[in-house]
């Protein structure tokens, strides 16, 4: 790292070395033609005759040829200045957002390390713990129970991964249906409640909400928003999960009574790997991808995700799309 670290120190003090040497040589080059101009032009002065008719015509003549050279070599100098400050620019530009880009690489990496390890070594323990040791009926439940959580951890990681490398090599192929969007919300919130017992979950969640879509990104973008609102919000507080239909639109909300997320953050948590810089957030598990997976999903199938400040305190993700079908809504 401190190899990797020095090597871009040497690399920026060449690259403004050249620069400089390069802006130096130009405005040399720049004096020294003005110089040769200054020469030429005293010499021909020098040969005209002072005597002869035409004198002051040949005189203004000289000094308007001396102006055109100066002009030539402003407007050159300027256009190679102009190529140099844009071909610089653009090469500090790349640097910087190379250098950004390895940083976030770098803590994907350590996240994604940390995030697999964890529910393969708890599962790894919890197994072996079953296997050596006799075990009553009910501590052999639990600890499946809790081997079965961190499995279905790493499968919802894996499918994260999975489905934002497709989406961003547009290689995934949607399959859109007429579905019961109800039914998908419900199963998993049903879902969410096995998993995360120590959690309180409330929903709210009219029946027969038909929506045109592919089910398991549906199912991922709702997944998603869940993980995110446990995520961010302590254990004591509860989870809220509400679906409505109403004008040919339904929305779909998960609200979390967390730390709430800035204004000026607000766009930024639906970029890739993008975590918010307070220590609240930071402190959370996660790889950045939960919500850039379920915008760019929302986007595909012609819907929004907006977020609101819950006036209690956190925050509220808003999904909106368009019905097809509502049954006794």
């Amino acid at each position: 790292m401190l190899l990797k670290k020095r090597n871009i120190n040497i690399a920026l003090v060449v690259y403004w070395v050249v620069l400089f040497y390069f802006i130096a040589a130009l405005a040399w080059w720049f004096i020294e033609l003005t110089l040769q101009n200054n020469i030429i032009f005293e010499t021909k002065v020098n040969e005209l005759q002072i005597s002869s008719a035409n004198y002051n015509a040949s005189y203004l003549a000289l000094l308007q040829e001396k102006k055109r050279n100066l002009i030539q070599f402003v407007g050159e100098g300027s256009i190679f200045l102009l190529f140099i400050f844009t071909g610089a620019t653009y090469l500090i530009g790349a640097f910087k957002k190379e250098m950004v880009s390895t940083a976030k690489q770098r803590g994907f990496m350590m996240a994604i390390t940390h995030e697999l390890k964890t529910p393969i070594a708890i599962s790894k323990l919890n197994l072996e713990t079953i296997h050596k040791h006799s075990l009553s009926v009910e501590q052999m439940e639990k600890l499946l129970k809790n081997t079965l959580q961190e499995i279905n951890r790493l499968d919802t990681l894996c499918n994260n991964l999975l489905i934002s490398s497709q989406i961003d090599e547009q290689g995934y192929e949607t399959t859109k249906e007429a579905l019961d969007f109800s039914i998908v919300v419900n199963n998993c919130y049903e879902d969410f409640v096995v998993r995360y017992p120590q959690r309180s979950f409330y929903s709210h969640i009219v029946n027969d909400v038909f929506i045109y879509g592919d089910k398991f990104l549906l199912t991922m973008i709702v997944n998603n928003l869940l993980e995110n609102a446990i995520k961010y919000s302590p254990k004591e507080k509860p989870i809220s999960i509400l679906l409505n239909a109403e004008n040919d639109f339904c929305t779909l909300k998960t609200v979390d009574e967390g730390s709430g997320i800035p204004d000026n953050e607000k766009l930024h948590v639906f970029k890739k790997n993008y975590r918010l810089g307070n220590s609240a957030t930071r402190a959370a598990k996660g790889t950045g991808l939960g919500l850039y997976i379920a915008c760019r999903v929302a986007k595909t199938h012609d819907a929004k995700i907006t977020i609101e400040n819950n006036p209690i305190g956190g925050s509220i993700f808003i999904f909106t799309q368009k019905v097809i079908k509502i049954k006794n809504a």
